[in-house]
């Protein structure tokens, strides 16, 4: 994989780039459709492609690991041909997941026992077969296996799992040395920088980080609870330690002021579930702000979602037609919404990586923070 830094804006730390992989190039900033399965929930690969624009998609290592298996996927020749997405994929490494599962897990110096959430079976995640998984799964980019602290946990917690972060760093990439891609083509491993919300721990974390020679790094441990000043804290001072000429993905951030916001701070990566999970439940995103489709001032705006269309679900329908889909309860509602707000969050990365090449950016941020921000 190889990165190419392109531009950086005035007054900004905000930057444009490219990547480039084996399945395509990136050009960033870039937003990334959370695919957990394999499935970015209820849209078709042909608009990810066609009309949300959809340049990576991003899967997930815990679920893929426990269905379809990493068996299903082998057989199929990887993800991207059993899937049927020839762009790159991204796999977290399923640490956050992990995490996610409270008490039917536990971590030791080992890894991470866990019970399948699907139908409680026991199992063990290690820096060295979740590598191992993400080999067979296929990925363009994978991540280190690492744990996620919550927000508010306290130093000496946040101190001593960084530390067992950082020692199952060191396995992650042992074991990605001594092994290759089983389908013919470059894996990048990524590592994520953890710390919590303490200053020194980020620091060191970003500095040890920095000695590897990774193609790419993850910031991780953020928008898990601690405000938003903090998050916009602490990536400050990560940036400030890791290297310019590698990639920056922040991961599971967050709204469009987040990700503007970051994109200011030196961030080249984003994915979340927002924009489908929120466009599931009738939220729209635009340029304008945010439309709750199931309030009744949308039921007769015959207007369409946005005066100028981000994708064809703009042009194509109004609100009072959505809000009635939703209304109905009809399938229809939810997918048009996702695929909108997919849409939206790829404009706004794009349109941000035109400011910054064109020298515009802080300005165009700020004014586009306002808007974004509000609520409809």
């Amino acid at each position: 994989m190889k990165f190419e830094l392109l531009s950086t804006a005035p007054l900004s730390k905000a930057r444009a780039g490219k990547i480039y992989t084996d399945h395509g190039e990136i050009q960033t900033p870039i937003f990334m459709p959370v695919g957990t399965l394999g499935s970015v929930k209820g849209i078709q690969f042909k608009d990810l492609k066609e009309d949300i624009k959809a340049q990576i998609i991003l899967g997930n290592t815990y679920h893929l690991y426990l269905r379809p298996g990493t068996g299903i996927i082998e057989q199929a020749g990887g993800l991207h041909k059993f899937i049927g997405w020839d762009r790159p994929i991204l796999t977290d490494s399923g640490g956050y997941q992990v995490f996610s599962l409270g008490d039917i897990r536990k971590i030791s110096e080992e890894g991470a026992k866990f019970q399948s959430h699907i139908d409680g079976s026991r199992h063990m995640f290690t820096p060295e077969n979740v590598i191992d998984t993400q080999r067979s799964i296929g990925a363009d980019i994978i991540m280190a296996f690492d744990e996620c602290t919550p927000g508010d946990a306290d130093y000496k917690y946040a101190l001593k799992s960084l530390e067992l972060t950082q020692r199952w760093l060191e396995r992650c990439f042992s074991r990605y040395r001594e092994t290759e891609s089983k389908y013919g083509y470059h894996q990048s491993l990524f590592p994520i920088i953890q710390g919590c919300v303490y200053k020194d721990l980020r620091i060191k974390a970003a500095e040890e980080v920095s000695k590897l020679n990774c193609e790419g790094i993850a910031i991780g441990g953020l928008s898990v609870g601690e405000k938003e000043e903090v998050m916009y804290e602490m990536i400050e001072v990560v940036n400030s330690v890791i290297p310019e000429h590698k990639p920056r993905y922040l991961m599971g951030v967050g709204t469009p002021v987040n990700i503007l916001e970051a994109i200011d701070r030196g961030v080249d990566m984003f994915d979340c579930v927002l924009p489908t999970r929120n466009g599931r439940n009738g939220m729209i995103f635009t340029r304008n702000g945010v439309i709750n489709l199931r309030n009744n001032k949308w039921s007769n705006d015959f207007s369409p979602i946005e005066e100028e269309g981000t994708s064809l679900v703009d042009t194509q329908y109004s609100k009072a037609y959505l809000r009635h889909l939703f209304q109905s309860k009809e399938m229809l509602g939810p997918q048009l919404a996702s695929i909108h707000n997919l849409a939206f969050f790829l404009w706004l990365v794009g349109e941000a990586r035109k400011q910054i090449l064109e020298g515009n950016f802080k300005k165009w941020k700020e004014k586009m923070v306002e808007q974004v921000g509000r609520r409809l």
